[in-house]
């Protein structure tokens, strides 16, 4: 019994002095100084028709550590008082002691970290430098800039809907590259948008969805015609013509697709609320217009969907009124995206075009114009 407890004390001890020996030979980081970052401006107004120039510079010392290491750079951005809760980063080579940034890089941060577009937002920028799973940050600048809408055709995923139907909507049939899409504001891989069938009849509406606008790994239907997607499925037929708001849900494999015919309606148009004004489609513009039609500035309208109240373009949360020749952003009701019943107004009552973007479920654009 002596002699078991002897080599117990002994296999114990030799697993402290290992355990030391290990401790010993990690070595801790610290910064002997930090890093330090300035920029060669104060305030930017980013410009998509720059997309790709520089916009703004900055020099940065790199903070210097106690070990030798090979650490990540980057300049982070975030809202003034956030503290960085919410940031975005610019990637820069360890070898980098300054680099510039481009317009589109810099409206893709300032999107990411809720920037309001076409206002002047205060930035706080500073250098953080990685090294495993550890970071060092510089000093924080402060930063005035103004960013621009981002384009929603190349910040939100999507994938196509190519088929016999699209060469009457404006794109060409049965082409993935050249066809409508249906993109994902969520990007969570479910997929919503519209899409305008003209023609029902024989094979002229049969559609697919494909991705990465191309046919390698498209899905149609999975021969039972219950909404259900498999690789290399059948063509989807559609029920009728007209307008279709389509839902894909490209990891589970299923899909819908519900008629949606929308009008104009309210106590601001020449009808009331008794009845819709319809909008046309048009291929060329790929929209859907009304070219004229009477509104008066004491009364509100919407649009919906099959002279019903089910599906709704209204404002987000209040009743809006609208300037002529200015886009605005629209919502769809059935999205979740509404507050309320608000409505639509003008200031100014006469004839006017009227005219809804649906191309892009990330945002849906309405404009309309006075003639």
């Amino acid at each position: 019994m002596k002699n078991l407890f002897k080599i117990l004390a002994l296999v114990f001890t030799g697993l402290i002095v290992f355990s030391c020996e290990k401790d010993e030979d990690q070595a801790v980081i610290n910064e002997i100084s930090a890093g330090k970052i300035s920029a060669d401006k104060s305030a930017i107004v980013l410009n998509e028709l720059n997309a790709n120039d520089a916009v703004i510079s900055f020099t940065w010392t790199k903070p210097i550590f106690n070990i030798a290491v090979v650490p990540n750079q980057k300049v982070e951005f975030g809202m003034k008082g956030d503290g960085f809760k919410k940031s975005a980063t610019i990637d820069f080579s360890n070898d980098m002691t300054s680099g510039s940034a481009t317009h589109a890089a810099m409206n893709a941060a300032m999107f990411a970290i809720g920037a309001v577009p076409d206002v002047v937002n205060d930035i706080e920028v500073r250098l953080k430098t990685s090294v495993g799973s550890a970071a060092f940050y510089s000093n924080v600048i402060a930063l005035k800039v103004t960013p621009y809408t981002p384009n929603p055709d190349l910040v939100y995923p999507k994938i196509n809907v190519p088929g016999a139907y699209a060469g009457a909507a404006g794109y060409a049939n049965w082409t993935p590259s050249n066809s409508p899409n249906l993109f994902s504001p969520e990007k969570n891989d479910k997929y919503r948008g519209f899409i305008f069938i003209k023609d029902a009849s024989g094979d002229n509406g049969k559609y697919k969805f494909a991705i990465n606008q191309d046919w390698p790994g498209n899905k149609g239907d999975d021969g039972t015609n219950t909404g259900k997607l498999k690789v290399d499925g059948s063509d989807i037929v559609p029920a009728a013509a007209g307008t279709y708001y389509m839902k894909v849900d490209w990891a589970a494999n299923t899909y819908s697709a519900v008629l949606a015919n929308f009008g104009v309606i309210g106590d601001a148009t020449p009808t009331g609320w008794g009845s819709d004004t319809d909008f046309v489609y048009n291929p060329a513009t790929k929209t859907y217009v009304i070219n004229s039609i009477a509104l008066s500035n004491t009364g509100v309208f919407k649009f919906r969907a099959n002279d019903d109240w089910a599906i709704k373009f209204q404002p987000k949360d209040a009743d809006q009124t609208l300037v002529s020749g200015t886009g605005v952003q629209s919502y769809l009701s059935l999205e979740g995206t509404v507050t309320g019943d608000p409505g639509y107004k003008v200031s100014q009552a006469g004839n006017y075009k009227i005219e809804l973007d649906l191309h892009n479920s990330a945002y849906y654009k309405l404009t309309i114009t006075k003639l």
